[in-house]
């Protein structure tokens, strides 16, 4: 499926391939600190499948949970969280934010993850699939 996405103020633009069944929502205690919400959702593609179109997002360098550097990137202007990557083989996916799509009502997710971590208010976790931690 095609998308392009952007930024709050248009300033970092995409255009990716996605695939509808690789949307996934994460409980992880970053995420929710990132985000400033409960969860994250994100969609996972080949970094191969993903233009940049406008200008180039800031990264922020943060070790996981597991020790491996993750790369947020997000847009120097706004803010606006776009992407996360990694190193070694995890170089080769980028997860894309869900919020940053512009079709993303289209795209809905499919399974979720670290729900150890989930505050589950609406029972949110028996709604998909999901396993305790990554």
């Amino acid at each position: 499926m095609r998308n392009d996405g952007q930024c709050h103020c248009g300033f970092v633009t995409y255009e990716a391939e996605i695939d509808p069944d690789g949307l996934l929502i994460c409980h992880c205690t970053d995420c929710q600190r990132l985000t400033g919400s409960p969860y994250r959702v994100t969609v996972r593609v080949p970094r191969a499948d993903l233009t940049l179109t406008g200008e180039t997002p800031k990264v922020y360098t943060k070790i996981a949970e597991s020790g491996r550097e993750r790369f947020l990137h997000f847009c120097p202007e706004c803010g606006t969280p776009l992407f996360s990557s990694g190193t070694g083989e995890a170089a080769a996916f980028w997860g894309i934010r869900w919020g940053s799509i512009n079709q993303r009502a289209a795209l809905k997710p499919k399974r979720q993850i670290w729900c150890s971590s989930a505050t589950d208010w609406f029972g949110e976790t028996k709604a998909l699939p999901g396993t305790p931690r990554e």
